[in-house]
């Protein structure tokens, strides 16, 4: 199994660039299930996640074509890919692709919206409890779908004639469930009014797809999205969002080892809430026309308290990188994490680094220190691998990183892309 090297100290200077939102491109590729017509994504990052996601769709009978880079085109600009879903030869899912990525389970809501039904394995076996699917299946429901739980698999149809439109008020603001009922609601019969929606860039990015494809939707961008229904859509072009946690993840390892870094393509509108707080750290932040600027000389870091929100709120996303970037502030900070009740599983690893943390149900309190120290630390999650690689820029000494396939997932040549700003980095192959 591959593994990160890591010598510590190293400024990083130089330029980022900034990869297309995995968050984003996901559900892009599962709209196009939508269409019989071509969808073609630009930007798309290069990433196993989205190499998992190209498997189910193609199980599903998407024919996938993958394009090289035009001429001018740089190195790290994301693929261009054509998704053609001309006919959907399968609508179940299975457990042995599905368990594999959460995001999978997104595809229930296109293909039944245009096939009326569908059989979709529970994302990774897991019982409808933490981390549920119930807000999904709420709004399914709600669209008139008939839904049962058969064997691990939501076996899901629509009512004869397809879909219809409805009023859907979520209890609380899920991701995944916005993206899912949107795109069902796009060719349900009547209008579909999604209240207390989630409002990421992510969505927006989606929710523009969808109207470039036919779509009616009003309320972009907001906690109130309403679609009026139509009979078909059809193919469009589209480009994927850069990723905002890529941008503030970067942000935070220049703001950590004193460096200076453009961010080339970063969107600071996108995570506005997170540079705000890395500002009161004492880095300095300027949007360029090329991006956005991020750099601290010999200021100390300074300690700053957090909690996560949904968009425009501080993300969830970002909690583990802030939280090695706090592990080396001049004092005590606080983070209060209030969107997944199980997303401090990388404190254990930042403190083989020497890391002074704490934790109390949802409060994490962080003790600064002067130096940490090298370490073999292992990777728990995505977010969580990223924050271990930090906290090793800055380290002193040698840092192995174990388990590195969660940093594949959902970081685009993130080994290449530090090294070019003069990081010591490599992977090890396992």
């Amino acid at each position: 199994m591959d593994r990160i090297r890591l010598i510590g100290g190293n400024a990083l200077n130089g330029e980022i660039a900034i990869s297309g939102a995995k968050n984003a491109a996901l559900p892009l590729m599962i709209a196009s299930l939508l269409t019989d017509e071509p969808l073609v994504l630009q930007n798309v990052p290069r990433l196993a996640d989205v190499k998992q996601l190209e498997r189910i769709l193609e199980n599903h009978g998407v024919d996938i074509a993958v394009h090289g880079r035009r001429r001018g085109e740089d190195e790290m600009v994301g693929q261009r890919m054509t998704f053609h879903a001309a006919d959907i030869v399968d609508t179940t899912a299975p457990y042995e692709l599905v368990s594999k990525m959460r995001a999978s389970f997104w595809v229930i809501g296109p293909l039944l919206a245009r096939c009326h039904e569908a059989r979709v394995s529970l994302p990774g076996g897991c019982a409808i409890g933490t981390r549920p699917v119930d807000l999904f299946l709420f709004g399914l429901k709600a669209l008139g779908a008939e839904i049962d739980i058969d064997e691990g698999y939501v076996v899901a149809r629509a009512p004869s004639g397809g879909l219809i439109g409805a009023t859907i008020i979520f209890p609380k603001v899920s991701v995944g469930a916005t993206h899912t009922i949107l795109m069902a609601a796009t060719l349900a019969k009547g209008t579909t009014i999604i209240e207390n929606a989630a409002c990421e860039p992510e969505i927006t990015n989606v929710a523009e797809c969808l109207v470039a494809m036919g779509a009616r939707i009003s309320g972009i961008g907001t906690r109130t999205l309403t679609i009026e229904g139509v009979e078909r859509l059809h193919g469009a072009t589209v480009d994927v969002i850069p990723d905002r946690i890529e941008t503030g993840t970067f942000a935070m390892a220049t703001a950590m080892t004193g460096g200076n870094v453009l961010l080339k393509g970063a969107r600071p509108e996108h995570l506005q809430a997170a540079l705000d707080i890395l500002a009161r750290t004492g880095v300095d932040l300027t949007v360029e026309s090329g991006g956005l600027r991020v750099q601290r000389s010999d200021q100390p870091i300074l300690p700053v308290d957090v909690e996560t929100e949904p968009f425009p709120g501080f993300p969830t996303d970002l909690q583990a990188q802030f939280m090695a970037l706090m592990t080396m502030s001049t004092g005590t900070s606080h983070i209060r994490e209030t969107i997944f009740e199980n997303r401090y599983m990388h404190v254990a690893e930042l403190v083989r680094f020497g890391a002074d943390i704490s934790v109390d149900g949802q409060l994490a309190t962080i003790r600064g220190k002067a130096q940490l120290k090298g370490a073999q630390v292992m990777a728990t999650d995505l977010r969580a691998s990223v924050s271990l690689v930090i906290a090793g820029l800055a380290a002193k000494g040698e840092t192995i990183v174990n388990r590195i396939y969660h940093l594949d997932r959902g970081f685009e040549g993130l080994e290449d892309k530090l090294s070019r700003c003069g990081a010591e980095i490599e992977r090890v192959a396992g």
